[in-house]
């Protein structure tokens, strides 16, 4: 099956670790496109510092720089033009309506939002839609994850090849995943006028997406 990622975030601003997991997630499952997916509202967090045009402009500038070596990236941003809050379900029904039964769509994600799984929204429903491929930590155990999660996930467990042998139902472990980067440290760097701190946003966040931010005095405090 033609095989479809999709990256949600926040991209608040866009950093190396999104574009490292996309990179990590086309190569392992062999993509063919990999479509990042802008949230409006996310109902697990405060609020946003860019607006959805600003974060739209951020990740364009980046992947206009990035070339992957495997699949093409595109930026969905339905989610900035539906009302209300954001959930995961809803995206991904719309989706696979759109796309039909012959495709096969994999939501991305890390780890440490598969700790949280049980609390979003329909959350069991999203395999109806989507197989599910989670980014992990050396160190990651799927049985220190919650009992009920720990038990959807692993009954659906399976390799590369079968997420491209259905269109949904599956859960992927992509092991070894080690970059960890917080945008809410990025943010903070970004605020400050220490040199140091100022040197590892440079490092974090992709020289064209960094101009940017300065030219439109982004994340200053």
């Amino acid at each position: 099956m033609y095989t479809i990622g999709l990256l949600g975030g926040s991209f608040d601003p866009v950093h190396t670790a999104h574009l490292a997991m996309a990179d990590a997630f086309a190569s392992a499952l062999t993509l063919d496109e990999v479509r990042f997916v802008p949230a409006s509202q996310p109902w697990q967090k405060r609020g946003l510092f860019a607006s959805g045009a600003q974060r739209v402009a951020m990740l364009a500038t980046a992947l206009s720089r990035h070339h992957p070596t495997r699949g093409r990236y595109f930026i969905d941003s339905r989610e900035l033009q539906r009302a209300g809050k954001t959930y995961t379900i809803d995206t991904l029904e719309a989706l696979r309506r759109e796309e039909g039964s012959d495709v096969s769509l994999v939501f991305l994600f890390g780890a440490d939002q598969l700790v949280h799984l049980d609390t979003w929204k329909d959350w069991r429903r999203l395999w109806d839609y989507a197989h599910l491929a989670a980014a992990t930590r050396p160190s990651f155990d799927v049985h220190a994850l919650p009992h009920e999660v720990a038990d959807a996930w692993s009954a659906r467990i399976a390799d590369a090849q079968a997420l491209h042998m259905q269109a949904c139902g599956r859960s992927y472990l992509l092991d070894d995943f080690a970059l960890d980067v917080s945008a809410t440290d990025i943010r903070a760097a970004l605020a400050s006028d220490n040199p140091s701190s100022l040197a590892v946003s440079t490092r974090l966040v992709p020289p064209a997406v960094l101009d940017y931010i300065r030219a439109n005095n982004l994340y200053r405090s």
